[in-house]
């Protein structure tokens, strides 16, 4: 794959996590729903145990939370026919039922083109330390 199409697919994963961040922070449910495909999974490991959530439980818990400040690194995608697998480095402090939560993770997003546009089908979350 040439440079060229390495830019065009970094360039369009940063473009959906900023609509995503804009989102995120305007809690803006109709955005979100654009973005996250309807058969969405968040998969993300904390403790000994995975946490799943579908789209409508992400959603829930989104309204129980305001995001404080998040900062995305986009380390490597990767694009084949309609789907781009994304590897992000995130950084969020979220105030959730009252408490402030800073964390840091590696999530592994994968993303379809569908008929509606870009949207992502699965996000696997795992936790990093902080600096």
């Amino acid at each position: 794959m040439g440079q060229a199409a390495v830019n065009a697919e970094l360039g369009l994963v940063q473009r959906l996590e900023a609509e995503w961040r804009r989102a995120l922070f305007a809690k803006d449910e109709t955005a979100l729903r654009r973005l996250i495909h309807p058969d969405f999974q968040l998969v993300g490991v904390r403790g000994e145990a995975p946490v799943m959530l579908d789209l409508d439980g992400w959603i829930g818990a989104l309204a129980n939370m305001d995001v404080v400040d998040l900062e995305v690194d986009i380390l490597d995608c990767t694009r084949t026919n309609g789907t781009i697998v994304a590897t992000v480095d995130a950084r969020w402090s979220v105030r959730y039922l009252g408490q402030v939560i800073q964390e840091r993770v590696l999530l592994s997003d994968i993303w379809v083109e569908t008929a509606r546009g870009w949207q992502v089908l699965r996000r696997h979350s795992s936790p990093l330390a902080c600096d």
